[in-house]
């Protein structure tokens, strides 16, 4: 049976990067190199799997049980479920990861050339990692291991389930979806033909990180018109876009930054900014646990906007929100069980639990919403989204053994 680690390597070598800017789905066509290349190995181990044109696959592991006697209770169906896309935040092509065996607990070169490095200093944790395997970067791209680790990890265990007849399970159902990183991922999911009572996204970080409530989520597009004049004549007339959007941002709580909050505490995140004199635009996220606070934050949105027409007059400022997601603890928490599993599967697994907040989204958020209930569980990567990613050997191992903890019958 083919090692975790060989599969990740394989998996972070298909470029998958999505586009936020996109209109087709998947964003991008190359998401379907991988999972062509997930549905060809699934078939090779005798599992039956579909990819939509919409870049949803869909896979089923039939149960090896015997048929429940009259009065007995029928086997849940599991689903187990990760994202194939990786974040448009940083290159994700061309990826070189490099192999750390016996990690000896100090900072680590990423790439002399450019100085690029993982700090101990910064990245306490890294210690906890001492005498373990990590896989990196290179310096120059991103890792990958959001989400390409849960993908092997569920790759994995399916091989486990298709090679150990004598290992024991219900009906499981598996499912790779596009797109997550630009929170579109399960827009084309099928709740109904994916035929789960639950299911986990294979999305965390660390060991033993299990999450069932997350960000409420919303964006704010701020549009700004101005009107460029000669700037030797612009008395009175000139409205420059680029000082109206800074007048904007300054409105926002300062201290209320992802870089200055933490656990519950939600933020205003400026995620994009192109401007000139003529015309300026804004991409804001908000985020909040609580509802109420959430709420509040997207009626900032409209004081500002009145205060902008107040000023400007109506026209030269549009503000868009949306909402992306809500927290999923309204839907999961009252379908305990479904965490207990988890639980229980860790600890036999010999990882603590560690249930907390998800600061950001998950695919299962919305997938709760729908009728699935879908927690988080821990793939093992870290410092997602950038050239500092890492993960390692050992965490995907424990995260394989946690799916199979979970699907093993009871």
């Amino acid at each position: 049976m083919e090692k975790v680690q060989d599969k990740f390597l394989r998996y972070v070598g298909v470029w998958t990067t999505s586009d936020p800017e996109s209109t087709t789905a998947p964003s991008t066509a190359r998401q379907f190199d991988l999972l062509n290349l997930l549905a060809k190995e699934l078939k090779e181990m005798g599992i039956k799997v579909k990819v939509t044109a919409k870049g949803v696959l869909m896979a089923t592991i039939p149960s090896n049980l015997p048929k429940p006697k009259k009065g007995e209770k029928k086997a849940p169906v599991i689903g187990f479920i990760a994202h194939v896309d990786t974040a448009p935040d940083a290159e994700g092509k061309d990826i070189k990861p490099q192999i750390i065996p016996n990690y000896n607990g100090k900072d680590i070169i990423l790439n002399k050339a450019k100085k690029v490095k993982l700090s101990t200093a910064l990245f306490p944790e890294l210690k906890e990692f001492k005498g373990q395997t990590l896989i990196t970067t290179d310096g120059t791209t991103l890792l990958g291991a959001d989400d390409k680790a849960g993908v092997a990890e569920i790759m994995c265990a399916a091989e486990y389930m298709m090679t150990h007849p004598e290992f024991k399970h219900g009906t499981i159902r598996i499912s790779f979806t596009p797109d997550e990183e630009i929170g579109r991922g399960v827009e084309n999911f099928s709740v109904k033909d994916f035929g789960a009572d639950f299911a986990y996204t294979m999305d965390g970080g660390a060991v033993g990180e299990l999450e069932f409530e997350n960000f409420n989520a919303a964006s704010a597009k701020i549009e700004i018109q101005g009107c460029n004049i000669h700037p030797g004549y612009a008395k009175d007339k000139m409205i420059n876009a680029i000082i109206v959007a800074n007048e904007i941002l300054a409105l926002l709580p300062p201290k209320e930054r992802p870089e200055h909050t933490c656990k519950y505490q939600g933020f205003y995140h400026v995620v994009g900014f192109n401007g000139t004199v003529e015309n300026a635009s804004v991409s804001i996220i908000i985020r909040d646990h609580d509802t109420a606070k959430f709420n509040a934050r997207k009626r900032l949105f409209t004081t500002i906007q009145n205060k902008m027409d107040r000023k400007y007059g109506k026209g030269v400022v549009k503000i868009t929100v949306k909402d992306q997601y809500f927290n999923m603890r309204k839907i999961v928490e009252p379908k305990y069980y479904v965490v207990q599993r988890a639980i229980d599967a860790m600890k036999k697994a010999g990882i603590k639990p560690k249930i907390q907040p998800i600061r950001g989204g998950t695919d299962g958020a919305m997938l709760s919403f729908r009728g699935l209930p879908c927690p988080n569980i821990f793939a093992g990567g870290l410092n997602f989204h950038g050239k500092l990613e890492y993960v390692s050997v050992e965490s995907m191992e424990k995260a394989t053994q946690v799916v199979l903890n979970i699907a093993e019958a009871r």
